[in-house]
C-alpha cells in the first residue's frame, strides 16, 4: 500500500492490573508498548499517546486530555500530531505483545485497493472486530472525531471506539498468518504469562 503512518494507544489505567503502566510491563524482555512500535517500525510518522519513558528514537509522544480520557480521546491527540499528507494509520492498543509486522502487512493488504472502505481491522472466530488492531483512513476518523465532539460539545473523554467507528465502512480481516492471534491483549497478570509463553 506505501507509506503509512502508527498511532500507538498507551494510556489505559490498567484497573485490573492495580493501574500499573501496563504497556511499559515485558514481555520476553521487551514491553509491550516497545513490541507494538516494532511491529510498525517502517510507518511514518510513529504516534505513542500516552506516559513514555525511553521511547525509542523518532516516536513522537503526546497525551490525551484529560489524561486518561479514554482510547477516543487518545486517537484524537494522536491523529494531532501526523503529517498533513498522511492518509492510512494503524490503530493500534499499547497492550498487543503478539502483535508482528507481518500482521500489520495483512492489515493493509486489505485495504489497499478498496477505496469503498474507511478501514479494517481483524476478527476473531467469533466475529468480534478487534477495532484497535486495525488501519484506517485518516479522513474517515477525523470525520468521526469531529462527529463525535459535536455530539458531546467538544468531550471526547470517555467516547467508546464503537461510537467513533459507529459511521465508517469497515472490513474485516480474519488472521491467516501462523502463530498466535496477534490482537491478543494483556488485561490480566495471566495474560501476560500466557503471552510470555508465545515469545519464547
Amino acid at each position: 500500500m506505501g507509506s503509512y503512518a502508527a498511532v500507538v494507544l498507551a494510556g489505559g489505567a490498567a484497573r485490573r492490573m492495580g493501574g500499573v503502566d501496563k504497556p511499559a510491563l515485558p514481555v520476553g524482555g521487551r514491553s509491550m508498548r516497545d513490541r507494538v512500535l516494532a511491529a510498525v517500525a517502517d510507518a511514518a510518522p510513529r504516534v505513542l499517546v500516552g506516559p513514555a519513558e525511553a521511547v525509542p528514537s523518532g516516536v513522537r509522544v503526546t497525551r490525551e486530555a484529560p489524561a486518561g480520557g479514554g482510547p477516543v480521546a487518545a486517537t484524537a491527540a494522536g491523529l494531532a500530531l501526523l503529517d498533513p499528507d498522511s492518509t492510512v494509520v494503524a490503530l493500534l492498543a499499547a497492550d498487543l505483545p503478539l502483535l508482528t509486522r507481518a500482521a500489520i502487512g495483512e492489515l493493509l493488504a486489505g485495504l489497499d485497493g478498496r477505496r469503498q472502505l474507511d478501514g479494517v481491522c481483524f476478527v476473531d472466530a467469533d466475529g468480534r472486530r478487534q477495532s484497535l488492531c486495525g488501519v484506517w483512513r485518516v479522513a474517515a476518523l477525523r470525520v468521526g472525531l469531529d462527529r463525535l465532539a459535536a455530539e458531546r460539545d467538544g468531550d471526547l473523554a470517555g467516547a467508546s471506539v464503537r461510537s467513533l467507528l459507529g459511521g465508517l465502512l469497515v472490513g474485516e480481516v480474519p488472521w491467516g498468518g501462523a502463530g498466535p492471534q496477534p490482537w491478543f491483549d494483556c488485561d490480566t497478570d495471566e495474560d501476560v504469562r500466557r503471552a510470555e509463553e508465545w515469545v519464547r
